[in-house]
């Protein structure tokens, strides 16, 4: 998709801004802003895209994106098999390279820190105990105020500049889309997809949703996600069935028909293809992980 610009609504008394979400939706659409952000996720059911990459959310997830790198972060909009939608609560930090001042990030102490930013470029996940640390840190800034705010950003930068657990989350060589037209248009063909996500979806019906020949509609959703048609939709599927494998106990079987696989093989080679895991074998070592 082609990102829609997106501006910080940053107040005049603060110098990056920090936001606490809570409700039914992230309410933001697949979009860029010049500012790095922090995003932790408390609670959450769905999916988050940054870049070429689409992976399920759980409440832990903890994410550095670079400066005008593509992202949106979904929240599942049905209550499959019974679950109840948990709804979002997230901390959302965003602030500048040059928050602090035009020349902050030029001292040299600060050599690790613009090493740090500069892999954020493809996105970075945080894992183990650096997930643990950042996620209490980004709690104590979210209630502070003030330099005491100011102290917790650049005590989470310190430290995950040295962190051995950040992983590149997008494709190497992505390419930030910077460009501000063709919102509405791809927000109608998400809106479809998200839809009919559990049926057929031909290229044709999604090309006339975006009022293109199916030969433009290709290259259109190509050029801004980096995937083709069917690669988008089995990975969104695919995170469907790796939420259902996770929370509950139905079928292997059920979850590859509620997920939109016509047949078992199909969905257990695409499942593999992504999470490199078979689907029991998911859920087992998700299980295993939760104990």
């Amino acid at each position: 998709m082609k990102a829609v610009f997106e501006k910080t609504p940053r107040a005049q008394w603060e110098s990056f801004h920090c936001e606490v979400v809570r409700g039914a939706s992230y309410n933001a659409m697949w979009h860029f802003h010049p500012e790095y952000q922090l995003t932790l996720v408390l609670r959450s059911r769905g999916h988050r895209m940054v870049g070429d990459n689409i992976t399920p959310l759980r409440p832990g997830d903890l994410v550095l994106v670079g400066s005008n790198l593509p992202h949106v972060w979904h929240q599942a909009t049905d209550s499959s098999g019974g679950r109840p939608d948990p709804g979002v609560h997230a901390i959302i930090v965003r602030f500048l390279g040059t928050c602090l001042g035009a020349e902050f990030l030029e001292k040299p102490e600060l050599e690790s820190v613009r090493q740090l930013l500069r892999r954020a470029a493809r996105g970075l996940v945080i894992g183990g105990k650096a997930r643990e640390l950042v996620t209490e840190r980004m709690q104590r800034l979210a209630a502070s105020r003030g330099l005491a705010r100011i102290i917790e950003l650049l005590a989470i930068l310190d430290f995950l500049a040295e962190s051995r657990e950040l992983k590149p989350i997008a494709s190497a060589g992505i390419v930030p889309a910077v460009a501000h037209g063709d919102q509405d248009r791809m927000q109608r063909v998400c809106r479809y997809i998200d839809a009919h996500l559990t049926e057929p979806i031909e290229r044709d019906a999604v090309a006339a949703e975006a009022h293109l020949s199916a030969g433009a509609f290709s290259r259109f959703f190509r050029v801004r996600t980096g995937k083709t048609l069917p690669e988008y939709v089995n990975a969104l599927r695919i995170g469907r069935a790796c939420e259902q494998l996770a929370e509950g106990t139905a079928k292997v079987t059920d979850i590859a028909m509620d997920c939109g696989f016509r047949n078992l093989a199909n969905f257990n080679r695409h499942f593999r293809a992504l999470t490199k895991l078979s689907p029991r074998d998911y859920r087992r070592r998700f299980l295993e992980n939760a104990s």
